[in-house]
């Protein structure tokens, strides 16, 4: 009886000290920005967590790269929160709302669909989600008051932060947009013209905007003097907000999708409004029932192009869950996969238009993106975006919050298409407080040794480059390697390879050819991925952020308290 005792007590020991040790001996962030990166670290300086850390990132990313996220864009936070036995995951849906007077027919001209008019402008803006989000973390998941996470972004706002090369191209692409805005030029530019590099970008309304956040929480942006300036800025250049908009808006906790892998591996991702997270756990189980690790460079090339065929085919059946059934359940569904699989010709390209027609859906190409882990554990993947580079180019005046330009990524029509050449689907069609469909894939793999923080800006590409970083993590490359893969991409439609200038070598591409496959260099290299790997077996902690971005990854050598 004794011994048996004793047995038992010392297994609840050992197990009692696993639990207590399944902790990383290092926090780390890895975001698109050093001045983003620095914040989340002060901020874990000052005894905060993860999720603090997330709210200090995500408001200097709204400071530094206004390019790409900002107070009047939007995001997904995926959180990973540490647990006595068990971690829990959830996912908090930060994404942009139509306003309530919007409509199917409201980018419509002469029955066709007017770009301009979803791309430009207050009439292109749907109702910010990233002032909700930040109070969410703060007061739900944070340790610190939201003050406190908030004080770096409002000092680099007040201070002024330094003009990099970065924001000199993404305003040459807008420059005429923000041209035409004297609000985003007397911000953004300089005489209007792109500012000098390294003279320094001072952001007063908004550091007073974001003031306004940390004193008064959701009311500060949602309700009060702040929601009245910006109706009122809104309605005067033609959008169509209502005070009711604002004050009806709401983060949506949702279940993160999980999926489980054919080892001990599971991913968590990101469930619809996002397609993302359906299209990566569509390749890793089509990619698992075939030979991609054995196969050689070409070869692998060859099965992940074929799966990214088949599963951006699919896309175009998702939408707002709050909207339109989305058959998750179905697309994910082992029988299914098992069919997608077995359709791949393991030496030929199969032509798009050979396959069912599935419609496809839209998104801008330009967000941004940060990954966190603390030393207890907790640990937040999070895409933010104003969709285009500084998104409507429309700035409300008085609040330095420069508008995003997100009700492009609803379709117009079923039978249009937006500048990246995808084509509307009815799921995603606007209606009145929908939320446009998105490709941001905040994601997770974890197993008992192991847990592995993924994402990327990148519109339509995002899931395609996710992927070949989990493909490099799943070999057992480190982090560094995957941001560094040389990227390549296939959305369904059109039938075409885009691929980085480095990716293939010319044989490569003759022989991709003969294959069967159309390819197409894209100008420039593209993504910002940052990424993170705790090692739970060695307890270390590594991240790395995107060589062709001008991020910073850090570790924070100290365990919090």
């Amino acid at each position: 009886m004794l011994r048996s005792l004793f047995t038992a007590a010392l297994l609840l020991l050992c197990s009692l000290h696993l639990q207590a040790t399944e902790q990383p001996n290092q926090a780390a962030i890895a975001s698109a920005h050093p001045a983003a990166t620095v914040a989340g670290l002060e901020t874990l300086a000052a005894g905060g967590n993860a999720f603090d850390a997330a709210v200090a990132v995500s408001a200097a990313l709204a400071v530094v790269e206004p390019y790409a996220s900002g107070l009047g864009g939007g995001g997904f936070f995926l959180l990973r929160q540490a647990g006595a036995s068990a971690p829990s995951y959830h996912f908090l849906d930060a994404r942009e709302r139509a306003p309530l007077a919007a409509s199917a027919q409201m980018y419509l001209r002469n029955g066709q669909a007017a770009p301009e008019l979803s791309l430009n402008g207050a009439l292109a803006a749907a109702i910010p989600g990233l002032p909700a989000a930040l109070v969410e973390l703060a007061e739900h998941y944070g340790r610190l008051p939201l003050r406190d996470s908030l004080t770096p972004a409002i000092r680099l706002a007040r201070d002024g932060v330094s003009i990099d090369s970065l924001y000199q191209e993404r305003a040459g692409w807008r420059l005429a947009e923000l041209r035409s805005n004297p609000e985003s030029a007397r911000l953004f530019l300089s005489k209007a013209e792109i500012p000098e590099q390294y003279s320094l970008l001072r952001q007063p309304e908004l550091a007073n905007s974001l003031e306004l956040l940390a004193r008064d929480g959701r009311a500060g942006f949602y309700s009060g003097v702040q929601a009245k300036r910006l109706i009122d800025g809104v309605q005067a250049a033609g959008g169509i907000w209502s005070l009711r908009d604002l004050a009806e808006y709401q983060v949506v906790e949702r279940t993160p999708l999980r999926f489980k892998l054919t080892d001990d591996r599971e991913l968590i991702s990101a469930p619809p409004p996002s397609a993302g997270g359906v299209a990566l756990a569509q390749s890793l189980g089509i990619l698992q029932q075939l030979p991609w690790r054995s196969a050689d460079k070409l070869q692998r090339a060859h099965l992940v192009v074929e799966t990214l065929r088949r599963v951006y085919r699919d896309r175009g059946l998702l939408g707002d869950p709050d909207f339109v059934r989305n058959p998750v359940t179905q697309l994910l569904a082992p029988s299914y996969l098992e069919q997608l699989a077995h359709s791949i010709d393991p030496q030929r390209a199969t032509p798009s238009a050979s396959l069912a027609p599935a419609p496809a859906w839209k998104e801008g190409n330009h967000t941004s993106h940060f990954s966190i882990l603390d030393s207890a554990g907790n640990a937040v993947a999070a895409t933010l975006s104003i969709n285009l580079p500084f998104g409507a180019a429309f700035t409300v005046p008085g609040t330095g919050v420069l508008l995003n330009n997100e009700m492009d990524d609803f379709a117009a029509a079923v039978n249009s298409s937006n500048a990246y050449g995808l084509t509307g689907s009815a799921a995603n069609l606007i209606a009145a407080g929908k939320r446009p469909l998105s490709s941001m894939s905040p994601s997770f793999i974890e197993s008992p040794s192991a847990f592995a923080v993924f994402g990327t800006p990148g519109g339509s590409r995002i899931p395609s480059m996710v992927l070949l970083a989990m493909l490099s993590y799943l070999d057992g490359q480190p982090p560094s390697a995957w941001v560094a893969v040389p990227r390549y991409h296939h959305q369904y439609l059109p039938d075409v390879i885009e691929y980085e200038p480095r990716a293939f070598s010319p044989s490569e591409l003759t022989a991709l050819q003969q294959r069967g496959h159309s390819l197409k260099a894209v100008e420039r290299a593209y993504g910002n991925q940052h990424v993170l790997l705790w090692d739970k077996q060695s307890n270390s902690v590594e991240a790395a952020s995107d060589p062709r971005g001008i991020g910073m990854a850090s570790q924070w050598p100290t365990a919090l308290e």
